[in-house]
């Protein structure tokens, strides 16, 4: 298995989580925090989709389609989240658009040669990136990250284990 092989695995595997812990979450549910202050399943998919393309735009850059105006933004890490159903889009359309950026971030590993990998990014990102192939191999473990957070909201819910 080489590098690339390696983070379509990693992609894989997190897709195969995190849309496992979605599939029976209702719209409502979407909105519910595990705990007072923690974030809710729709922003944090929000901030997973923006994250995944603000990544991959720092590996290669002009190659991730835009975000809707106002989704980066709203969808901040250090942004204002709220419980209004009206400041978020529906689980479908994140869904959607979230399959749209993953499409444009294998379609970016593609293009990419060996030595592309090693290329520093000169993009805000978090400490641990060094290099453009830390933002490809940073998509999947993120998303693994916040499914488990879900896992909480499930519990909560009182749905059975899945995994």
């Amino acid at each position: 298995m080489n590098f690339k092989d390696s983070i379509r695995s990693l992609l894989r595997i997190s897709d195969f989580l995190s849309q496992g812990y979605l599939t029976d979450i209702t719209p409502e549910e979407m909105l519910i925090r595990p705990v007072p202050d923690a974030n809710h399943i729709a922003w944090q998919i929000g901030h997973l989709i923006a994250s995944e393309r603000h990544l991959v735009e720092a590996a290669a850059p002009g190659s991730m389609p835009t975000l809707p105006e106002g989704f980066a933004e709203r969808h901040r890490r250090d942004g204002t989240v709220t419980d209004n159903p009206a400041d978020y889009l529906t689980k479908e359309a994140y869904i959607e658009l979230a399959k749209q950026i993953r499409k444009a971030t294998l379609e970016a590993l593609d293009r990419f040669s060996d030595a592309d990998f090693d290329k520093p990014v000169a993009a805000r990102v978090p400490p641990f990136v060094k290099c453009a192939g830390d933002c490809f191999a940073t998509i999947g473990p993120h998303w693994a990250l916040h499914a488990g957070q879900w896992v909480v909201i499930r519990r909560k819910l009182g749905r059975a284990r899945m995994f």
